[in-house]
C-alpha cells in the first residue's frame, strides 16, 4: 500500500490528481445521502477506517461535517490525504497514521464509523485473515459508541457474510442501494453497503 500512495502523492505532486475513489462518486454520496436522511447532528464524531486519500473526508466537510477524523496504516496515505486536505483548505480534518487492528487509547468514543473497501482488504490479508477479521470486529467495537452507526462499503462480501462477521455486538440496521447486475440471468450486486449499530 505505501508503494501505491507514494505513485498517488507523485501524481498528485505533479498534476493535482487525488488518484483512485474506492467504489466511486456515487460510494461517497450514499453514505452522505444516509446521514442527512438519518439526520445525523453535524458534529457527530465521524472516523473513516482506511482513510487513503481522504476525499471521503473531504465531501464530508463539505456537506457540513465538523468532527471529521481519518486513519490509515500507510504514511504515504495519510500524506496525501494531508495534501488534499490542505489543496481543499479544510484545516479541521484530523489526519493520523493508525493501524485499526490495533488502535491507540485515544481512539475511542466514535459517534460513526465508515469503512469503504478496508475491511475487504484486511480480509485478503495471507497471513491468518480469519485473526485479523476477528480482531478487526473487537477494534470496531472499542472505538465506536454503544448504539454508534457503522456503514460498510464492500466488494468481496455478500450481505449474508457480512451479517455473519459482525454478528457480535452489532445489529444491521438497513442495506443501502449499490447498483445490480445481470449475468447468465441472476441479478446480483458488485458492491455491498450496509449499515450496522452497535449494540448497547
Amino acid at each position: 500500500w505505501d508503494a501505491a500512495y507514494e505513485r498517488e502523492l507523485q501524481t498528485f505532486q505533479d498534476i493535482g490528481d487525488a488518484g483512485e475513489i474506492w467504489f466511486g462518486e456515487e460510494s461517497m454520496v450514499r453514505i452522505i445521502r444516509w446521514l442527512e436522511k438519518q439526520k445525523v447532528p453535524l458534529d457527530s464524531s465521524v472516523l473513516d477506517i482506511g482513510t487513503g486519500n481522504g476525499v471521503l473526508l473531504i465531501e464530508l466537510a463539505k456537506s457540513g461535517y465538523m468532527n471529521l477524523t481519518g486513519i490509515d496504516y500507510s504514511p504515504s496515505a495519510i500524506q496525501l490525504s494531508e495534501k488534499v486536505r490542505e489543496k481543499e483548505g479544510m484545516s479541521n480534518i484530523k489526519l493520523k497514521v493508525e493501524d485499526f487492528l490495533a488502535p491507540s487509547a485515544e481512539l475511542s468514543g466514535f459517534d460513526i464509523c465508515i469503512d469503504k473497501g478496508t475491511f475487504d482488504a484486511i480480509s485478503l490479508n495471507p497471513d491468518n485473515a480469519v485473526g485479523k477479521r476477528k480482531q478487526y470486529v473487537r477494534s470496531l467495537c472499542s472505538v465506536l459508541k454503544p448504539e454508534g452507526f457503522f456503514l460498510i462499503t464492500s466488494c468481496n462480501w455478500t450481505k449474508e457474510e457480512l451479517l455473519n462477521e459482525f454478528r457480535e455486538g452489532f445489529e444491521i440496521l438497513e442495506e443501502l442501494p449499490t447498483p445490480k447486475f445481470c449475468f447468465g440471468g441472476r441479478i446480483g450486486n458488485s458492491v455491498t453497503a450496509l449499515v450496522f449499530q452497535r449494540k448497547k
